[in-house]
């Protein structure tokens, strides 16, 4: 006995195909408004985007495709390929702006109502059962080819909307970072990447590692510009609790500096510092590996930036030094150190040193005979306190030449 294939698509008559075709493109309209309600009442909270005369974006992209496939049906085709622009451009113009791919799977339950009109007039005008679910299956491999269409415009929207939003980000951070600000132009740019204006701010600059490392993750409201060669961001409200631990997080494998809090208007300043603070830890003369907070560090961004000068102080100050060899010049600075520092006597001084008082006491008469009378005068003390603190941060102590050397 011979088998009966059941009639396909393709063998229906074709004058039913097209009554079946005419009468489903004109539900299309009432058709696309009740899938996209389906949508909706999932998910309620998606943007609803506009085009220039007010219709939803995604309504005009539901509408396109369902004519696209009963269009296609007149063909004899049961299994019309999406077109590549429906929802692609849908997506682009930001008509399923906020759909995953998951979130555009629910609307299955849309092409079920679809199906279930189509199979409406599938029976009104005598389809064969057999041949609508031919058309049911292609439906849904179609709804999976709009799928991957949109997840495509949307990953190049994103992609768009990211890059405009660093652009601006870019932007602004160049703003804040000249000294005379333009209040209004920083206004616009903030509000334009959504960014709440603080009042306070601190500046970091960041040391790229010698391995990869992932990129900072620092919370939404810090600007953080991976584009500089040393990186740089803009923390808001820095000495809120748990900020400065946050940062510390959402940094693993990176290093650098962030500057003092300051004003919004003065962020400068605290880039200034930032920066400072990244030359002296590529010296070795702050620590490395770890991301520094300029208030802890504040007695050598003062003292080791001004070399030049405090170079110059030292070979006028420590003079009294040149007749010495190094060690005599070291052991003499640290104990005169010591000395501006305590204003003690021998046994505080040597027990600080870790050497005998005696020793200390000899020293101090050497001291009194070298520098004479500028031991009493305030100003001079002072002086000679700044240089040799400048040259122990350096590892420098009782050296004057003239590169660092001893004399």
């Amino acid at each position: 006995m011979t088998a009966i294939t059941p009639p396909a698509w393709k063998d229906v008559p074709r004058l039913r195909v097209q009554r079946f075709a005419e009468l489903a493109l004109d539900e299309v309209p009432r058709l696309a408004e009740a899938i996209l309600d389906e949508i909706r009442r999932e998910y309620p909270d998606l943007p609803q985007v506009l085009d220039d005369s007010g219709k939803p974006v995604a309504l005009i992209g539901v509408r396109r495709a369902l004519k696209h496939f009963i269009e296609h049906l007149t063909s004899g085709d049961a299994r019309p390929g999406a077109q590549p622009e429906i929802f692609q451009d849908c997506a682009r113009e930001g008509g399923t702006q906020g759909l995953t791919l998951d979130a555009l799977a629910i609307s299955r339950p849309g092409v079920r109502l679809a199906w279930r009109r189509l199979a409406e007039i599938g029976q009104s005008v005598e389809i064969p059962p057999p041949a609508m679910y031919e058309l049911v299956e292609s439906g849904f491999e179609y709804l999976d080819g709009l799928v991957a269409q949109s997840v495509r415009g949307n990953a190049e929207a994103f992609a768009r909307r990211v890059g405009e939003r660093l652009r601006l980000q870019h932007r602004l951070m160049e703003l804040l970072f000249t000294e005379h600000q333009r209040t209004d132009a920083i206004a616009e740019h903030a509000a334009r990447i959504g960014w709440r204006l603080p009042s306070q701010v601190a500046v970091g600059v960041l040391l790229r590692p010698a391995r990869e490392a992932v990129t900072p993750v620092v919370g939404h409201d810090v600007l953080l510009d991976m584009e500089w060669e040393q990186p740089r961001m803009v923390v808001p409200d820095p000495d809120a609790a748990g900020r400065a631990e946050l940062l510390r997080r959402a940094m693993p494998g990176w290093a650098g500096a962030i500057g003092p809090t300051v004003p919004l208007a003065e962020a400068a300043k605290s880039l200034h510092w930032a920066t400072t603070a990244v030359q002296l830890i590529g010296r070795g003369l702050l620590p490395s590996g770890q991301l520094l907070h300029c208030a802890e560090h504040t007695e050598a961004l003062v003292l080791l930036p001004p070399e030049e000068l405090l170079t110059d102080l030292a070979r006028r100050r420590l003079s009294p030094l040149a007749a010495c060899g190094p060690t005599r010049s070291r052991r003499l600075a640290e104990t005169l150190l010591a000395w501006l520092e305590t204003r003690g006597g021998a046994p505080e001084i040597a027990d600080r040193l870790g050497v005998h008082p005696q020793t200390v006491r000899y020293r101090l008469r050497q001291i009194r005979e070298l520098w004479g009378d500028e031991m009493e005068d305030p100003d001079r003390r002072f002086e000679l306190k700044l240089v040799l603190r400048s040259q122990q941060l350096r590892g420098e102590l009782g050296m004057i030449g003239p590169s660092g050397s001893s004399a």
